[in-house]
């Protein structure tokens, strides 16, 4: 079973320091149809204009990854973590049983367009944690690399969660191939480029929902990047 997620159908929230579109629902935006897929609850695509940024704030029992597509995306938290997020880079912060931070733009004249990822943690209050490594781009480049894993696999970053993200980058003549296994679930968003899914077009922002196992195959990319997350299957989360 797929569901289709086209870009502009997703929530739209204006700021003027900031514009984000939202996946699922999130703050002011509402619709019973999209509260979030299996364990993922958040992937919100933001553009932050320079030197401006989200104060600090508070978060628990949250998953929250931070994947920068172009600019930079300064993060401080309570932990006593500082530091600047670029392309490339993928951030993991475990909020468990209490965690405040803030994030902005740092540069004078660039905006930043970063999406922010948050998934469901399987347990409850547990201690906060922060980790942040670098995937660089010819690594993903013509195919799928594990960013994130519960067991830090394969030098992923870990995650508190049964959850996988795998992240590509695809163009021209290059394809990727991924199975869904047996008994997941698997969701594919496409953060910029166009991409086609079993000889569907996607573009930047669309997605697709994948309920049972399936068989991708990832072709006719045009600067195309994306992730993949593969999860317990939808509704056992």
């Amino acid at each position: 079973m797929w569901q289709v997620r086209r870009s502009q159908t997703r929530g739209l929230a204006e700021h003027g320091w900031l514009t984000s579109r939202h996946t699922f629902s999130f703050a002011d935006y509402y619709d019973p149809q999209y509260l979030g897929f299996s364990v993922l609850r958040v992937i919100n695509e933001d553009r932050v204009l320079p030197g401006k940024g989200f104060g600090t704030h508070s978060h628990r029992d949250m998953e929250i990854i931070s994947y920068v597509l172009d600019g930079e995306l300064e993060h401080r938290d309570s932990m006593g973590n500082g530091s600047i997020i670029v392309p490339g880079d993928l951030q993991r912060m475990s909020a468990g049983s209490g965690v405040t931070h803030s994030e902005r733009n740092p540069s004078a004249s660039a905006p930043v367009h970063f999406l922010q990822i948050w998934i469901l943690p399987q347990r409850a209050g547990g201690t906060p944690g922060y980790e942040q490594k670098h995937f660089d781009a010819a690594l993903k480049r013509g195919r799928l690399v594990l960013v994130a894993a519960p067991d830090g696999a394969a030098d992923a970053v870990t995650i508190h969660q049964d959850a996988r993200l795998w992240a590509g980058m695809l163009d021209g003549a290059e394809q990727a191939h991924y199975e869904i296994p047996a008994g997941r679930s698997a969701y594919l968003h496409l953060a910029r480029g166009t991409l086609s899914v079993n000889g569907l077009r996607l573009d930047a922002g669309d997605a697709l929902a994948m309920a049972e196992a399936e068989s991708l195959q990832l072709a006719d990319g045009r600067g195309a990047e994306l992730l993949i997350f593969d999860l317990p299957q939808a509704g056992r989360g």
